[in-house]
């Protein structure tokens, strides 16, 4: 892992067998607290794993997180939806929500990805003058 220049967030190299797994740690993580919300009456099913895709994409980059995705929506399929630990048919409700969640975490990955490539780019001393631009027309 080497260190971004803002905030001292680590990165790891998104292709890398250390992201894959970061995903997937965090991902069980997440599991785990969607478990104690829902045995706390929460019928949210993707509340807990929302903020998990944005900390994969920043810190393991879009890869990574699109694995993390992957992931995710059998997962709650099986172990969040009624009836719990079996798969039986998607409601249209189910299917709303997993649409919603799709639509969410392509959003966040997108931004994830972003703030990654600020990151580099700020690490790296900002953006460079590049001349003349439209903003300064010297007429």
């Amino acid at each position: 892992m080497r260190r971004a220049g803002l905030f001292g967030v680590p990165r790891v190299r998104p292709w890398s067998w250390q992201a894959f797994l970061l995903g997937f740690v965090i991902v069980a993580a997440s599991a785990v607290v969607q478990g104690v919300c829902v045995a706390l009456g929460a019928k949210l099913y993707f509340a807990a794993f929302l903020p998990s895709i944005f900390v994969v994409g920043l810190v393991a980059g879009a890869p990574a997180a699109a694995f993390a995705v992957a992931l995710i929506i059998p997962l709650v399929w099986w172990a969040f939806m009624p009836p719990f630990f079996e798969f039986s048919p998607l409601t249209s409700d189910y299917t709303d929500s997993i649409n919603l969640f799709f639509l969410l975490a392509v959003l966040l990955i997108g931004l994830a990805d972003l703030c990654r490539a600020t990151m580099v780019i700020v690490s790296r001393g900002g953006l460079k003058p590049s001349g003349e631009s439209a903003a300064t027309n010297p007429q």
